[in-house]
């Protein structure tokens, strides 16, 4: 059967939450936001299906960071992640994919990309380039499945914190703005943690 795929880019797209929980709590001058309690964790997590990684949920517990991190918090909406355009909320339970599972369906699909010559006219040609185009963007967003955007980088960059399948807890860069590619973060050869990422929070941590 042949995938509709302008439709199921619709229906992925429905997932995502256009930052619905408004403004974060007010703040007191430069004083840090309130830590959320053991309970209104347990409840995000319900919610959301997911479990969050330790050091993430000792952060919550503990304090907040500042407006860099994304802040989680609960609204009318349910809960989420205050500014946060980007996590599809409805593939947070789906595990994380390490980029190299799909490089080469990329490659083949970017192969199959319909260009003019093939068609017999303009219009036979728009709608097979509009169905490769839903599908590409479905196939995108399906890159951070399992991932919540914690912080916007500028230029186009984000940090990645996974928190659904086997790179459970691990965190990536998001570069696909500007160089086409999702990177893991590093810290002397190894996985940064969240915590020492909280503490640096440099692009020194990615190995171009």
């Amino acid at each position: 059967m042949t995938t509709d795929w302008t439709a199921e880019a619709q229906r992925v797209a429905r997932g995502r939450r256009f930052d619905e929980c408004g403004s974060p709590p007010s703040r007191q001058g430069a004083c840090p936001a309130a830590p959320l309690s053991e309970a209104e964790i347990c409840e995000a997590e319900a919610e959301l299906g997911i479990a969050f990684p330790d050091q993430y949920r000792a952060y919550l517990l503990r304090q907040d960071a500042g407006d860099a991190v994304k802040r989680l918090c609960r609204c009318a909406a349910g809960w989420g992640w205050h500014g946060d355009a980007d996590t599809n909320y409805d593939l947070l339970t789906t595990a994380f994919p390490h980029p190299d599972s799909y490089r080469a369906s990329e490659d083949e699909l970017i192969a199959r990309e319909p260009v003019p010559e093939d068609f017999p006219d303009h219009t036979a040609y728009r709608a097979a380039w509009e169905q490769w185009d839903a599908e590409y963007e479905v196939f995108q967003e399906r890159k951070t499945s399992g991932a919540v955007f914690i912080q916007g980088n500028g230029c186009g960059f984000s940090t990645l914190l996974v928190v659904t399948g086997p790179y459970h807890g691990s965190l990536w860069l998001d570069g696909r703005a500007t160089c086409d590619r999702i990177l893991p973060l590093h810290l002397d050869d190894q996985p940064v943690s969240f915590t020492d990422w909280l503490a640096r929070r440099s692009m020194d941590l990615v190995d171009w």
